[in-house]
Formats: structure tokens, C-alpha cells, sequence
């Protein structure tokens, strides 16, 4: 994402555009997949830590970002694909891959809709499918490991 488009991206959800946001944006859209605050780190060395943390944190509020746990121990963050707020129906499902823990978006596949009881409000939805991406599934096959 070049940089006028995360200025106007910003701009829209209400954040200042300021270099270092405009920094963390373009590293998290160059990423093209999930990414954790460490992987963000290790991505952008010379930023400090804590100026990370607070324009995730700052992205999450505004919906240019929503976050979502993938079953790794830690959060991963992407972008919100809408204009406005992001919904419950904007989710889509996520699979981790047991083998090189990464995380892959399944952006055709919604989750799947859950009857709650009478009274229940649903605000979010975390959908993870594990199991072994197809790389590492061949790799697994090559080596004569069952996978199935």
C-alpha cells in the first residue's frame, strides 16, 4: 500500500497520519498476511517497542486494524477490509499451519453463522482451522510421514 493511500486510509478511519503510523501501516500491508507484534518488530528493528504496541492499539480502536488470536499464543493483526467499522460479518476464517506456524487468510470462507441463546450480544468471532499447509503437507508426503 503506498503511502497516499495509507494517508487517505488513515484519514478516513480518523487517525493522523503521522510518519511512524504511516511507517507500521505500509510494513503490516507489505506483509500480506497475518502479522504479531514480534513479526512487526523484528520487520521494523529500529522502531521502539512500545511505539508499536500503542499504534496497534491506537489501528484496533480505529478499525484499520482488527486482531485475532490463531491459536500461536499470540494475537495477529490485519487489516480491516471494509471503509467503515469493522462487523462480526466482515470475519473470515484463518488457518494455522502446525508445522511452520504460519498464518494463512481464508478470506472466501466466512464463519460459519452460531445460534446464541436468547439475550447473548455477539461483538467478535475467532475462526481457526489447524492443521498442515500445502507446502509443508508435500514435505511431510516426501518424507513418507502420514498426514492424513
Amino acid at each position: 500500500m503506498p503511502h497516499t493511500d495509507s494517508e487517505t486510509l488513515l484519514r478516513h478511519k480518523g487517525v493522523r497520519p503521522t510518519a511512524l503510523r504511516l511507517l507500521i501501516l505500509d510494513a503490516i500491508a507489505a506483509m500480506q498476511c497475518p502479522v504479531s507484534l514480534l513479526e512487526l518488530e523484528a520487520k521494523l528493528g529500529t522502531v521502539d517497542r512500545s511505539t508499536i504496541f500503542r499504534t496497534v492499539t491506537l489501528f484496533l480502536a480505529h478499525d484499520v486494524l482488527h486482531g485475532f488470536e490463531d491459536g500461536s499464543g499470540s494475537l495477529k493483526y490485519e487489516l480491516c477490509d471494509g471503509d467503515d467499522a469493522h462487523t462480526v460479518d466482515d470475519m473470515h476464517t484463518h488457518f494455522f499451519c502446525e508445522a511452520c506456524h504460519r498464518t494463512f487468510c481464508m478470506k472466501t470462507t466466512h464463519v460459519p453463522q452460531v445460534a446464541l441463546p436468547e439475550g447473548f450480544v455477539q461483538h467478535s468471532v475467532n475462526y481457526v482451522v489447524k492443521g498442515l499447509c500445502a507446502e509443508c503437507r508435500r514435505r511431510a508426503e516426501r518424507r513418507g510421514e502420514d498426514v492424513g
